[in-house]
């Protein structure tokens, strides 16, 4: 199970529009969860509005009764039969911070795995991959419909999931996220960690990478130690990133402990990261930047941001603290 940040996150939902979109079938399939997980919104300050279609049948009247009941909080809008569900949530109000559309699966690129984050740009190039891999036939024209509200600004947020226990909680107060996010306006900045959560929140995210075996173990007391010296990128002022400030020489600094969260990567971040960095550093005086790494994704990443791969006796002494291990070089 993912490690919720509920404080954090809360700061950037209280007070903002939520909407919940459901068919009936999936919604009698988990009511109970999401009813559980819409609450759970409400208790952090969040406003809701469930949008579904379940039909006014007599074996349905529970679920009404129910709604109402444990759901005080949130607008209900029920879309009548033979009306376009999706086009209707969509249309439904003009301006939306977020929707969550809740499915059978959630957004899948063309080998079967699972999208975390895309924007409309990358959703036009790809989009004839998708449509006979989504759990529902019909969400390839839906996309472009998403596309088009985000597009114009109608809509800042939408996120498919695959509706179940606990996804609506784990998409949006975890690192990990449980389903795809669809955006274009990420505001992203690079700070340095400022207290204890953050910190916590920057072991979560290398501990992933731990588990890939791509860094040696930071753990919560190392980076608490060490906070004047790491730094996390920021998008929407939630934490998807993280570099350590490594001295090396009055010229050369390391970039340690680069991590991105799973949910975020390919979507640029890793540029965005080492780049800020490398520009906060080059104003400190630095000319040189380093950095010690195996994983592909990283190395892919260093050469396309103009980064060498080479070996040098100059840096002799931290190569032997990392037998094996590449090094890579940008100067300024």
């Amino acid at each position: 199970m993912p490690k919720l940040y509920v404080d954090e996150y809360t700061k950037s939902l209280s007070g903002k529009h939520v909407f919940i979109a459901c068919r009936e079938g999936i919604l009698r399939d988990h009511f109970s969860d999401i009813i559980a997980d819409i609450k759970f919104l409400n208790r952090q300050g969040v406003v809701t509005t469930l949008i579904h279609n379940i039909s006014n049948r007599f074996s349905n009247q529970k679920h009404f009764r129910e709604i109402a009941d444990r759901l005080p909080e949130t607008r209900v809008v029920k879309v009548l039969s033979g009306v376009d569900f999706y086009n209707h949530v969509l249309e439904y109000q003009r301006s939306v911070f977020k929707i969550i559309f809740l499915e059978r699966k959630y957004l899948v690129d063309q080998k079967g795995l699972k999208i975390n984050a895309i924007t409309t740009q990358r959703i036009r190039k790809s989009i004839g991959g998708y449509g006979d891999l989504i759990g529902n036939v019909n969400f390839k024209s839906i996309l472009d419909r998403i596309c088009r509200k985000i597009d114009h600004g109608n809509i800042d947020r939408v996120h498919i999931l695959p509706a179940g226990r606990y996804t609506i909680k784990h998409e949006l107060f975890s690192i990990e996220g449980s389903g795809t996010l669809i955006a274009n306006n990420y505001e992203e900045v690079l700070v340095k960690v400022s207290s204890e959560h953050e910190a916590q929140i920057v072991a979560g995210i290398l501990s992933m990478y731990k588990r890939e075996r791509f860094l040696k173990p930071r753990n919560l007391q190392y980076i608490l130690k060490r906070m004047p010296r790491f730094y996390v990128s920021k998008i929407d002022d939630i934490i998807v990133g993280c570099v350590e400030q490594l001295d090396i020489d009055a010229e050369t600094v390391e970039l340690g402990a680069l991590a991105i969260s799973a949910r975020f990567r390919s979507q640029r971040v890793g540029n965005f990261t080492v780049n800020a960095f490398v520009d906060q550093m080059t104003r400190k005086g630095y000319k040189r930047f380093i950095s010690f790494t195996n994983n592909p994704r990283l190395q892919k990443l260093y050469r396309g941001l103009g980064f060498e791969k080479r070996k040098t006796t100059q840096y002799q002494a931290r190569q032997e603290q990392s037998p094996g291990v590449a090094m890579f070089i940008k100067e300024k």
